[in-house]
């Protein structure tokens, strides 16, 4: 048995045709509209790979730039380093690090403001609206810059710390909040190391204050307490002696840039006279200096028989404290009274009487 097709199933209905006559029109449409556009896409295609292009190069060349001016800093410093007078006046790691945390605010800075203008750029050409953009961005920052405010106000101290060169590795500070060795310098953590090996941790931002003992130059000060009855203008030639002395020694003399000076009495009272000698030292010398000093002193004035005062009396005695008297008095008591009415309050109730 053979099957054949008949010619009503043959021949298209009006559905079909209508079917094939819209997907034409379509396809018609749209190869129209592709061909009225390609060349746009063609050029905001171009446009957008040539601001990219543009952009990268940019940013790599201005970053090569910034690198290659710190390593010529480095090795200016690093020159200076090896020379007799460089070595007073360069510290290579302190100049190090402080370029190094230079560069690398000045490369983040670079890099966001060309990739953030490229990214605007693209988005201009590509026909979007800016203005929600950059509402959405400012609250966006506002909201992140109030959360992150203590990060922030440690990063701004610590670049505006670096710029000014406030202090840097190697000097001796006084933070307020820790005093210490500079170890390292960072944009959000200083840290430095404390007379007793501790390492300290100080944001940037809590940093109110600082005091840099290795800028320009030092003072070291010691005060001589001698017996009352002693002869002041004999104490001080011994005292200006051993100055002049310690002036000549090694290592002394290239610390001590100026001679020793008794600068006269400080303090009298009935059992010490205070003398106060000064002189001015090396920058981070000082405390050094003053322990030699006073070695040098206390030997030179048993030497020549000259008394120290003995120690305050305050300063002797060892013994507590007499307790207070009115620490083992209780507190007055409102049920002390019989009569108050907590007393009255807190009576017995008395027993009903049944015999009634």
């Amino acid at each position: 048995m053979f099957w054949s097709a008949s010619p009503a199933a043959a021949t298209p209905g009006p559905h079909r045709r209508a079917s094939l006559d819209d997907a034409t029109e379509k396809a018609t449409n749209a190869a129209g509209w592709v061909e009225e556009n390609w060349a746009t896409w063609l050029t905001s295609a171009l446009q957008i790979a040539l601001i990219i292009v543009i952009a990268v190069i940019l940013r790599h060349v201005i970053r090569r730039t910034i690198t290659k001016l710190i390593e010529r800093m480095n090795r200016t410093a690093t020159a200076a380093q090896g020379t007799a007078l460089g070595g007073f006046l360069v510290n290579a790691e302190r100049r190090r690090q402080r370029s190094e945390a230079i560069g690398s605010v000045l490369r983040s800075v670079a890099s966001f403001v060309i990739m953030g203008t490229a990214a605007l750029t693209v988005l201009s050409v590509l026909k979007i609206n800016l203005a929600p953009l950059l509402a959405s961005a400012g609250v966006a920052g506002v909201a992140i810059g109030f959360g992150a405010r203590n990060l922030v106000t440690d990063f701004l101290s610590g670049v505006f710390m670096i710029l000014e060169d406030q202090y840097g590795v190697g000097d001796e500070i006084d933070a307020g909040v820790a005093t210490g060795t500079v170890v390292e310098v960072g944009l959000r953590v200083t840290k430095l190391r404390g007379p007793n090996g501790a390492i300290w941790y100080i944001r940037n931002g809590e940093v109110k204050r600082i005091g840099n003992l290795s800028q320009g130059w030092s003072t070291a000060t010691v005060d001589v307490m001698i017996a009352p009855n002693q002869d002041l203008d004999r104490a001080r030639a011994v005292i200006t002696a051993v100055g002049e002395e310690m002036s000549k020694a090694e290592p002394w003399n290239e610390q001590l840039w100026e001679p020793v000076e008794v600068l006269g009495l400080s303090e009298v009272h009935l059992d010490s006279v205070t003398i106060s000698v000064s002189a001015k030292t090396m920058p981070g010398k000082a405390l050094g200096i003053e322990r030699e000093l006073r070695w040098r002193i206390k030997k030179a004035l048993d030497a020549e028989g000259i008394t120290l005062a003995p120690r305050p009396a305050d300063a002797l005695t060892d013994e507590p404290a007499a307790p207070d008297p009115s620490a083992a008095v209780a507190a007055p008591s409102a049920l002390a009274s019989p009569t108050s009415p907590q007393s009255l309050a807190a009576a017995p109730i008395p027993a009903p009487n049944l015999s009634k």
